[in-house]
């Protein structure tokens, strides 16, 4: 025990990508840390979420690209069979397996002990370890991620989440994807490209809600157009075990055979069996830990960063927050989580990158200005494909700013990472336009949209 009577400085729970980061700093600087993991080290991101899916995504690509190939010229090019068991996924797991141990390796090399072990709370500075080991911290920093939401319906144990979806034996023929967010729809381009008969039920009205309206109908039309069966309106009202298959019942009265089902039904904070309630940490409605803008509980000792906490559900997001808490509690410099202007992108075919507001948010605040352009890029139009694009800016009226950007197409989350930062700085629309066009290419649109689409 150190001189301060405690343990440990900070004990970390999680081991994703905000845990690690917070737990790795606060040691380099000199902290006594300890992070306990009960599952596999790098959290979501890395083991069943943005790595993993972003591989999978890349190899979907190929069978489509092997059509356009043809279409191009190239001669003996048909789109093969995708060895899903034999090839794609001893590789995955491979590369899981060895970013796994870079995160293992680079937080042992700091100096923090790390502790395979499900860990809980029995007061504001002691952590039980699954072990039955017990330890106590001045700090203790919870960083547990969220989990997958299944609906309670007749069934529901057939289906699938993303948790499990990496992990499939055989790879599914036909496939039905229940959700209507990023990962639902990602999921459901991932499996339509690499082969499957993809289906996709969502009980809202249109597609990836909270997102800019007019991308979200753009998308629904090019995602179907892709061969996506698509359909809105539409929930699972039971599910039940046939012929070797999931014989599913929808709330149309129709009914359907697949080889998988995948709930992408949403996630929740990943805060069961913490014992956080109990000592006073507040919860929201969903169990997120409810934090300030340094990231601290209720309690003073406890503190959350990450998916855990229901800010924003981002890995960089994460890490920032984790940064920001070890300069406020280790280095004794006040840090906020900047939270605005967050670039993001939904890896779907097309994709979207998005930074800033959508439309409709901006027009609740203040009168705007859009400029929109949708068309088909040159690559696409060549071939007389059916893919479209769209470059769109938002501006505010009164300060010329932009405030939203939205780029639908390939390669939109490589550009709006790049946009972001324009926006960042307080880029106004004059700055967009004064810069010249890199030509030919189908982002030179987003300097050269010169009148408004419509105004507010």
């Amino acid at each position: 025990m150190d001189m301060s009577g405690f343990d440990y400085d900070l004990f970390v729970i999680g081991g994703g990508s905000g845990g690690v980061r917070a737990g790795r700093v606060a040691a380099e600087g000199g902290a006594k840390v300890a992070l306990a993991e009960e599952f596999r080290m790098g959290g979501t991101c890395v083991i069943r979420g943005c790595v993993p899916k972003k591989l999978m995504v890349f190899a979907s690509q190929y069978g489509p690209a092997s059509d356009a190939a043809r279409a191009y010229g190239w001669q003996g090019n048909a789109r093969g069979e995708f060895d899903w068991a034999g090839t794609f996924r001893p590789a995955l797991h491979a590369e899981l397996e060895r970013l796994e141990g870079i995160y293992t390796k680079n937080l042992g090399n700091s100096g923090a002990d790390i502790f395979h072990a499900r860990a809980k709370l029995t007061d504001a500075h002691t952590v039980e370890l699954s072990t039955g080991e017990t330890f106590t911290a001045k700090h203790i920093l919870i960083a547990t991620g969220g989990r997958p939401f299944v609906p309670d319906l007749p069934g529901a144990d057939l289906g699938i989440t993303s948790n499990e979806i990496f992990d499939l034996d055989e790879f599914p023929a036909r496939i039905l994807i229940i959700g209507g967010g990023y990962i639902a729809m990602e999921f459901a381009c991932i499996f339509n490209g690499l082969g499957s008969q993809a289906t996709l039920w969502y009980r809202g009205a249109q597609i990836l809600r909270g997102f800019d309206d007019e991308v979200r109908g753009l998308l629904a039309e090019q995602i179907r157009e892709n061969g996506v069966d698509l359909h809105v309106g539409l929930e699972i009202e039971r599910m039940e075990r046939r012929d070797g298959a999931i014989w599913v019942k929808g709330t149309d009265g129709r009914e359907a055979m697949f080889d998988q089902v995948l709930f992408a039904t949403g996630r929740v904070p990943n805060t069961d069996g913490l014992g956080l309630e109990d000592l006073g940490v507040e919860l929201s409605q969903n169990g997120a830990v409810v934090v300030d803008d340094y990231s601290q509980s209720a309690v003073p000792s406890i503190y959350a960063v990450g998916d855990v906490t229901d800010r924003i559900a981002l890995t960089p997001v994460a890490i920032r927050e984790g940064m920001a808490f070890v300069e406020t509690v280790f280095k004794g410099n006040p840090t906020k989580p900047d939270h605005e202007n967050v670039a993001s992108a939904v890896f779907t075919q097309p994709e979207y990158g998005t930074v800033g507001l959508s439309e409709e948010d901006a027009r609740a605040r203040e009168k705007i200005d859009v400029y929109s352009a949708v068309f088909r890029p040159m690559q696409k139009s060549f071939i007389d494909a059916h893919e479209r694009v769209l470059f769109k800016l938002v501006v505010s009226q009164k300060t010329q700013k932009v405030l939203g950007c939205h780029i639908v197409g390939e390669g939109a989350g490589e550009m709006i990472q790049l946009a972001a930062v324009a926006i960042k700085m307080g880029a106004t629309k004059a700055d967009f336009d004064r810069t010249v066009a890199v030509h030919p290419t189908m982002s030179e649109e987003i300097v050269l949209m010169k009148s408004p689409t419509r105004s507010d």
